[in-house]
């Protein structure tokens, strides 16, 4: 069971930092930094940290579920209406 958690608090760890990295693009990047704050607003759902200060501060903690719909929608927002990849490649010219 412990090492079933310790995998969970990694991928946690893991999304949470590229979802951070993804909106940090994109408020550095591009014309609405505003859009890269609200993903780094909602990829702090990924952070065990504040997922325990969401369970201590509400009394019940995010699911598996919906943090796999917020991930997806994250992903769908940047990759797709965000243009990620260009913002990228334009990010990358500029070094």
């Amino acid at each position: 069971m412990e090492n079933s958690t310790k995998f969970g608090t990694t991928v946690n760890w893991v999304i949470g930092i590229v979802f951070t990295l993804i909106g940090l693009v994109n408020v550095f990047s591009g014309n609405d930094p505003v859009f890269g704050g609200f993903i780094i607003l909602l990829s702090l759902v990924y952070y065990p940290p504040i997922q325990a200060f969401i369970h201590r501060l509400t009394g019940f903690g995010i699911n598996n579920g919906i943090k796999t719909l917020l991930g997806l929608f994250i992903l769908w927002a940047s990759l797709g209406v965000g243009e990620l990849m260009s913002k990228i490649e334009q990010i990358l010219q500029s070094m």
